[in-house]
């Protein structure tokens, strides 16, 4: 098997296509060692190109982002931060580290950016222990009149250890829309700190912002981390920046989810966050379009704590990564990303209000920004059984709790969905209202069946085949319309890989 090859052979005297020919030749080299790992490669490709994103916390990153993975950066260690290392040889990867964290201040006008984490669950830890070394670590070796941990007595480091410990941190509710990160008693946060939460009003979906600083003067946190993965409205920080100095607790937003959009000014004022919070935790794939990782921005009172994610949480950095994440913020601070923030939150809005009009419903109504939570429970359905019912039908959305959720996290009683995919791929309203009335029309013919206990089940269901079908070619009109990758032949593979 010579994929390149045959390639080269093929396109002979044509225009160079660099993207199809580099995507060839990755291609090549994998098949090489694993021909079914190069397939399954291929297959994600072709699966994208059939079914219809519409996962909030997932995009499509540009052909030079994913390229500037897949070098040879990924084979050097680099622990510490650029110019302070554990490991010699590393003045490239400094270089790397330098430009993508210029890059990404210039972007969201921060005072310093650390561009290490893996995941957003990562940069939330090394934010954590970011404040708790400012917070409670430094002034204790101070009473202790020593600065370096390694000289303190056990005693002294037992009753440190003690006091990092029963911190309080408030955080949105995992049911209200908030991450597993900020406090869910299954996730280690809630195992670092004494966690409370705070919840979404009943009778609005949305946050009361009297009833929180109400909270925040009852508990007095040492955090007040801000954000959510699952809450379609706006937060005003400017007032909640208020509350929280009233109470002297740090300000911390996590903004994985819309980090886009405030990237791209269609979250300005007093709904930037970069402008109000002490720190901001965020993934840099999701709205802000870049490689799957995470990043912390703070003012320059964390930032030598911040920058102490190795040894405290993480260890090697992922050099390859940071190139992409350079890239990646570079794209995203200019004129056309601006437009395409602003999009994402119209399309968001057009497609909750067409699946209202469908008679679906929608939590709070409608979306401030790019969530578009779905009720199933009004129409007998749970999140589970909804999932994969659409994703039958050319539809890949993930369920999702609801506030205050009877069905419990793994069935749900709520979908999820969110438009920064398809906004990628160029969609607009007809587009939306499309979607919408394919989503409306395939759940309100999912029907649950029994279980093996004769009771109504919450996963199993039937779905009139003729609606599958239906539905799977007017999703396949849509994508044919807007093509993923179209520099990519996929079809040129299908003799290698059949």
């Amino acid at each position: 098997m010579d994929i390149l090859k045959d390639y080269l052979t093929k396109t002979a005297g044509q225009e160079l296509n660099r993207e199809m020919l580099t995507f060839t030749a990755n291609i090549d080299m994998v098949a090489q060692r694993d021909v079914n790992v190069a397939k399954t490669i291929v297959q994600e490709l072709i699966d994208q190109r059939s079914h219809l994103k519409l996962i909030a916390s997932e995009n499509f990153c540009t052909l030079p982002v994913q390229s500037a993975m897949g070098n040879l950066l990924t084979d050097k260690y680099a622990e510490g931060y650029a110019g302070n290392r554990f490991y010699a040889g590393c003045d490239n990867v400094d270089e790397i580290e330098r430009i993508a964290s210029q890059e990404a201040c210039a972007l969201f006008g921060a005072q310093h950016a650390y561009v290490q984490p893996h995941s957003g669950a990562d940069a939330n830890l090394v934010a954590f222990w970011a404040i708790l070394r400012k917070h409670v670590q430094t002034p204790a070796l101070e009473r202790f009149n020593e600065k370096n941990l390694l000289n303190i007595t056990r005693e002294q480091w037992d009753e440190i250890r003690i006091e990092m410990g029963n911190q309080k941190l408030l955080g949105m509710d995992l049911y209200s829309g908030g991450h597993l990160t900020h406090g869910y008693r299954h996730n280690a946060s809630a195992q670092m700190f004494d966690c409370y939460n705070y919840h979404v009003n009943k009778e609005t979906g949305l946050l009361d912002y009297e009833n929180l600083r109400q909270m925040l003067h009852e508990v007095k946190p040492l955090i007040f981390l801000i954000g959510f993965s699952a809450y379609p409205g706006n937060i005003d920080y400017e007032i909640l920046k208020k509350y929280a100095d009233e109470v002297g607790a740090v300000m911390m937003v996590d903004m994985a989810h819309f980090a886009g959009l405030v990237a791209g000014g269609a979250l300005a004022g007093k709904y930037n966050p970069v402008a109000y919070a002490d720190i901001c935790t965020t993934t840099t794939h999701k709205t802000l379009r870049g490689p799957r990782g995470g990043m912390v921005l703070c003012t320059e009172a964390y930032a030598e704590y911040v920058d102490k994610g190795c040894p405290h949480v993480i260890g090697g950095p992922l050099p390859h990564v940071m190139a992409a994440k350079a890239l990646a913020f570079k794209e995203a601070n200019t004129p056309e990303f601006r437009t395409y923030a602003a999009k994402i939150i119209e399309n968001s809005k057009h497609l909750a209000a067409c699946l209202v009009k469908n008679g679906i419903g929608v939590s709070t109504g409608t979306t401030e920004n790019h969530i578009v939570l779905v009720d199933v429970a009004s129409l007998g359905l749970t999140g589970r059984q909804a999932e994969n019912a659409l994703r039958e039908c050319g539809l890949t959305l993930n369920r999702n709790t609801l506030p205050f959720d009877v069905n419990g996290p793994w069935y749900t009683s709520g979908l999820r969905l969110g438009t920064p995919a398809t906004t990628t791929l160029g969609m607009g309203k007809d587009e939306m209202a499309e979607i919408a009335d394919i989503i409306a029309n395939v759940l309100k013919n999912v029907k649950p069946t029994l279980d093996k206990k004769g009771n109504v089940s919450k996963a199993r269901y039937t779905l009139d085949e003729g609606v599958k079908t239906d539905s799977i070619k007017r999703i396949k009109a849509i994508l044919d319309r807007f093509v993923l990758y179209p520099e990519i032949d996929v079809e040129f593979f299908a003799k290698y890989f059949a």
